[in-house]
């Protein structure tokens, strides 16, 4: 039976599309651990390759087939090799995937010691041109006490949960739990899923005896990534969910450092 494969039909309107694929997709993978070795979560991911201008469309199935060859552990530590594998089957100048996925880390109550588990959303984004380059992120929810706020009030200051997005390529090895501490050592206090009353009193003052504005954040975060040297470019940026206002505070550095 010839069925006909439409999407290699020519296309006469001359223009490449950047990007072209699948979204959304949920799939099982294994990332390294810090303190476990490793650690199996689902992320979601987004797939994609450059469509050359003389094709009408890509092969959507092909995305899916060659994914499950790296199916689980394999994936993540053979980015470049999948990559490459989506360039040749689908004759793409360039290949992409972003992943993200929850991370769970346990953490001890500051004073109680008492254990608790906390996730944090993470992300990898994998681009195969020429070359192969990739960065790697956290979203870490923090808390924040403004400094102003304290300044003017003889009892107590406004305080809030924020998040705090760090961003980075690299050389050599770059483990998410430091980039998820970074974040965590500039905020007024961190946060934790599990306090007993002596915590909330210490989290509580904690944050209190050090106030952040969103600047001071980024700025902060920026100083020590720039001290690293296996950090080559970074992207950090401060949101607060302000208790006070109905928007939010906003801060965000980038830079290329190679």
């Amino acid at each position: 039976m010839n069925i006909p494969d439409t999407q290699s039909q020519n296309d006469l309107r001359k223009i490449v599309i950047d990007k072209v694929g699948v979204k959304g997709l949920r799939y099982p993978i294994v990332v390294e651990d810090r303190a476990n070795g490793t650690q199996h979560t689902v992320a979601e991911l987004n797939i994609y390759v450059e469509l050359p201008h003389y094709k009408r469309g890509t092969h959507m199935s092909r995305f899916i087939e060659i994914l499950h060859h790296y199916h689980t552990e394999a994936l993540i530590g053979n980015l470049p090799d999948f990559l490459q594998e989506l360039k040749i089957s689908l004759e793409a100048k360039a290949a992409y995937i972003d992943i993200s996925f929850p991370y769970f880390v346990t953490k001890k109550a500051p004073v109680s010691g008492i254990e608790s588990i906390l996730s944090y959303d993470c992300v990898f984004s994998a681009s195969l041109q020429e070359d192969f380059n990739l960065l790697i992120g956290v979203i870490v929810p923090v808390t924040t006490l403004c400094p102003c706020s304290k300044e003017i009030s003889e009892h107590g200051a406004h305080n809030q949960r924020s998040l705090i997005t760090i961003k980075v390529s690299y050389t050599g090895f770059v483990w998410l739990e430091e980039l998820i501490e970074l974040a965590e050592s500039t905020a007024s206090c961190e946060i934790y899923s599990l306090l007993k009353r002596i915590d909330e009193k210490h989290v509580t003052e904690k944050a209190y005896n050090n106030p952040k504005f969103v600047e001071d954040i980024v700025r902060e975060i920026t100083i020590k990534l720039q001290n690293d040297q296996r950090i080559t470019s970074f992207f950090v940026e401060s949101e607060n969910a302000e208790s006070i206002h109905l928007h939010n505070a906003y801060a965000m550095i980038s830079r290329p450092l190679e």
